[in-house]
């Protein structure tokens, strides 16, 4: 039911690049926390199981009844809440250890707030780990994206809300740019159909369903051409490197 490429799906052989790459933060920042955390957007619960061996409170939130619906019941001991956010309704200020949010804040129309309500339920000294996409790297106009960022423009708009913000990047190896080439190549055989560079005029609402299929499309097609490259990528085909201009996605972190 949650298969968009939007969400990129762990089932679909197609989407395995792109479900390791948002895989590898999980893994990551599941070796730097501990105690209460707060995931802001969980969705399907991709990272739920790899984070939950280090902590001793979770709460998950996402504007979805039916899945966190889904996820209280697979995870009885954590608090799944069905929330529109920002702000973060009825979660109390200095509260969580750490927060966790991946691939979120480019959906949300007041990044600002969202940042501050971030840094709000947080305790003092408590740390923000925060992905998005490096606009350097998108192949087209993601209808579903309310804006996407540079570098600096990221870590500026953090330092408002945090004593000290950490920038580092998501990348990946030979094998990950190589699929990242041969998708761009797919890309700009769907979108030289577009003679009027109507994805950048017309209001990115109407454009969703069609990049869906689009951007299905062209994961289909390259790997009907190279399957072996797509499924042989893993999750530790992508690292974390000090280089987030450079990198495929940002990863940064904001400390209180």
């Amino acid at each position: 039911m949650y298969k968009t490429t939007e969400i990129a799906s762990s089932e679909i052989p197609s989407d395995n690049p792109v479900h390791q790459r948002l895989l590898f933060p999980y893994l990551h920042v599941s070796k730097l926390i501990s105690g209460n955390v707060l995931e802001i957007g969980c969705g399907t619960g991709r990272g739920v199981g790899v984070l939950a061996p280090s902590l001793t409170d979770y709460t998950g939130v996402d504007k979805n009844t039916e899945l966190m619906s889904q996820l209280s019941a697979q995870y009885p001991n954590f608090t799944f809440i069905d929330m529109f956010l920002p702000p973060l309704q009825n979660l109390p200020s200095d509260h969580f250890d750490f927060v966790v949010t991946f691939q979120v804040i480019e959906h949300i129309e007041p990044d600002a707030f969202f940042l501050q309500e971030a840094a709000r339920v947080l305790k003092p000294g408590g740390k923000l780990y925060l992905t998005t996409v490096n606009r350097k790297f998108s192949l087209t106009r993601n209808p579903w994206h309310v804006r996407e960022y540079l570098a600096h423009e990221l870590r500026d708009l953090m330092k408002k809300y945090f004593s000290e913000v950490i920038t580092e990047g998501i990348h990946g190896n030979e094998k990950v740019m190589a699929y990242y080439e041969e998708n761009k190549k797919s890309v700009k055989n769907i979108t030289r159909f577009d003679i009027f560079n109507l994805q950048y005029r017309l209001p990115r609402t109407w454009l969703q369903v069609p990049y869906d299929i689009a951007n299905r499309l062209s994961r289909l097609s390259v790997s009907k051409s190279n399957s072996t490259l797509v499924d042989s990528i893993q999750v530790d085909d992508y690292f974390l490197s000090q280089d987030p201009d450079g990198s495929l996605d940002f990863f940064y972190t904001g400390i209180k």
